[in-house]
């Protein structure tokens, strides 16, 4: 009698985002350029995409979770990120939401820095090409 393989390939992984007001990180995340793909009535989940990648934005607060949670977006120009996120922000006060200028990182990228307004920071990294 011939063994069943285990079929492990995964096809996906999506992290759940903490936030301390839900409606306003969920605009500030569509600002940013994210698409709600799908959202339940009670405002406590919604799943956001950008660039085929999702995330899920839960209405669920810890904060030192929340200040010790980070994501990367690779982008093709961590410059026009901070300029776009300037933008957004001088537009509209998202409480604790603020960036830093690129800055050029060891691991090989220019990264623009921004924490949403319940301190998650995104990493929005620009790799180098090497000489």
């Amino acid at each position: 009698m011939a063994e069943k393989q285990l079929n492990l390939t995964a096809t996906d992984i999506r992290v759940f985002v903490p936030v301390i007001n839900f409606e306003q990180s969920l605009r500030f995340y569509t600002r940013l350029g994210w698409i709600v793909k799908w959202k339940d009535d009670e405002n406590n989940l919604a799943e956001l995409e950008m660039a085929d990648s999702r995330f899920f934005l839960q209405n669920y607060y810890v904060k030192d979770w929340a200040n010790n949670f980070m994501f990367q977006v690779t982008v093709k120009d961590a410059a026009a990120w901070h300029t776009h996120v300037s933008t957004i922000l001088a537009e509209e006060n998202f409480d604790y939401a603020r960036l830093n200028p690129p800055k050029k990182e060891s691991y090989g990228a220019i990264t623009t820095h921004v924490w949403d307004p319940s301190g998650v920071l995104i990493h929005f990294s620009q790799y180098l090409e090497k000489a």
